[in-house]
């Protein structure tokens, strides 16, 4: 019995270099990138999000990006839905599949699978943002410590959405976080996967990434996209989308909160924290998918060593479209 088609699993930190790669290998190989970023589905979200620009998109076909509006949400069990449809549709093309992105629960709900968690209760969010707009975070995740201290004393108190998804998740089952997640099926995975990760020999260096990268979004035009964006009575923070990290930093700054300073030390941080939670994903993926492959992303040839292990990879695998 022959093995599924192959697919590669680009994954990385932010400011790590994984557009580039999944460029490089769409130059050597026929294929089609799947974008596995949690921010890069918003429409009009494009200088925050760091969003592959006309250009990029023009050299190789992107999927998964533009597909909704900042005012409604996007799920993991939406992504694994539609991977599952495109890897089908680029295979049938005859061209590899190139999954990249950095939205860690996307690739671990793709080949791990899906938690037995509740749908999204509209009444109980509102009463959790209610008690949180009148008490604070720290208050409600003092809530959810009664209720499961095991998870609260894993979530920082001012981390909105991850205390309003825990307390969400606990009040509906009444049991707690942990056994929610633990119950879910290992999916049959529609592919062969090729992992391959970039991560930083010298966190540092990567830091340093995210300071220049952001810079260089505030100077190409963030505030205005987000002063834009303000402007669409149904945002508010809220959100999925304007949580995503940059985003909200500017829009309290909008607010009056903080001097512009302030606001960029804001979004460095929050940017190093994601990237800090990001590579601990991956230490865990290290140990678990026996076909991962890590590469430093600060070596200077890291695209051309990309393609040549993707190409080492997909040999003797059967061609995409092939019968």
């Amino acid at each position: 019995m022959s093995l599924p088609l192959p697919a590669v699993l680009l994954l990385g930190p932010t400011a790590s270099g994984k557009t580039a790669c999944a460029l490089a290998i769409a130059e050597r190989l026929p294929a089609e990138i799947i974008s596995v970023d949690s921010a890069l589905v918003y429409r009009g979200m494009d200088i925050g999000t760091a969003k592959p620009d006309a250009d990029e998109r023009a050299r190789c076909p992107h999927h998964l990006i533009d597909i909704v509006d900042p005012e409604d949400s996007y799920s993991a069990a939406r992504f694994c839905t539609d991977v599952t449809r495109l890897v089908g549709e680029i295979a049938a093309r005859g061209r590899l599949p190139i999954l990249a992105g950095g939205t860690m629960l996307y690739f671990k709900a793709l080949r791990e699978g899906l938690s037995d968690l509740p749908p999204a209760d509209a009444g109980l969010r509102a009463e959790i943002d209610a008690a949180a707009a009148r008490d604070g975070w720290p208050a409600q995740h003092a809530a959810l410590g009664r209720l499961d201290p095991d998870a609260a004393a894993r979530l920082d108190p001012n981390d909105a959405q991850r205390i309003q998804r825990a307390l969400e998740i606990v009040r509906l089952t009444g049991r707690p976080l942990a056994e929610s997640y633990a119950r879910h099926e290992q999916p049959a995975l529609p592919f062969t996967p090729i992992t391959m990760a970039i991560a930083p020999s010298r966190r540092e260096a990567l830091h340093a990434r995210i300071a220049d990268r952001f810079d260089a979004m505030l100077a190409g035009g963030f505030i205005d996209e987000v002063q834009h964006l303000r402007t669409r009575p149904g945002l508010n923070l809220g959100l999925p989308s304007m949580r995503c990290v940059g985003y909200r930093q500017v829009w309290e700054w909008l607010d009056g909160a903080g001097d512009r300073q302030d606001m960029r030390d804001r979004g460095i941080f929050a940017t190093r924290q994601l990237a800090k939670r990001q590579i601990t994903w991956m230490r865990k993926f290290r140990e678990q998918w026996p076909d991962y492959q890590e590469i430093d992303c600060l070596r200077p040839d890291l695209a051309a060593e990309v393609v040549a292990r993707v190409a080492r990879s997909v040999e003797g695998h059967p061609a995409p479209g092939g019968n």
